[in-house]
């Protein structure tokens, strides 16, 4: 895997300090991870931007796809792992983009329950068909036991950082 400059500077000035050999290739496994989440987030983007999709964006038609009731943008927000401001900024692009609409909830008109459209619903099962697969495809190249062995390892690392593994 082909390091970004950067990483390698940073490779090249651990050797010049003194750190062992063991210390630079802990620390080059560390970079080969970052750039292999960077590669994947830029493929990732790449893969959803043709639809006038984000990340986010993405995620907030799949919970709602799940729903037929439609949810309220703080349920959204608390599903997603995210404010409730970025909640709204997300609704106001797949809104524009007419892939959500907001109707009052019943019982209470300030409360809102968001619900795709029949186009949003339309992109989101073709959207999530697709990236499922090529999330998939991602590690298909792996043997079963060579994924557990992987998950295994990621939890590993995980536990030395301020994260849970999962």
């Amino acid at each position: 895997m082909q390091l970004e400059q950067k990483y390698l500077a940073l490779i090249q000035e651990a050797q010049q300090r003194g750190m062992t050999e063991a210390e630079v290739e802990n620390i080059r496994l560390c970079f080969q991870t970052l750039s292999l989440a960077a590669a994947i987030d830029r493929d990732c983007a790449a893969l959803l931007a043709p639809h006038g999709l984000s990340e986010g964006r993405f995620v907030m038609l799949f919970l709602l796809d799940a729903t037929a009731d439609g949810l309220a943008p703080n349920e959204l927000a608390e599903r997603a792992g995210v404010t409730r401001a970025t909640v709204t900024g997300l609704l106001d692009g797949l809104e524009r983009a007419r892939l959500i609409e907001r109707h009052a909830a019943a019982g209470d008109r300030r409360a809102q329950r968001i619900r795709l459209t029949p186009e949003g619903s339309e992109v989101a099962k073709r959207v999530f068909e697709a990236h499922g697969r090529w999330i998939a495809g991602l590690f298909g190249t792996l043997a079963p036991e060579e994924q557990r062995q992987f998950a295994a390892l990621l939890r590993k690392v995980a536990r030395n950082t301020g994260g849970r593994p999962s």
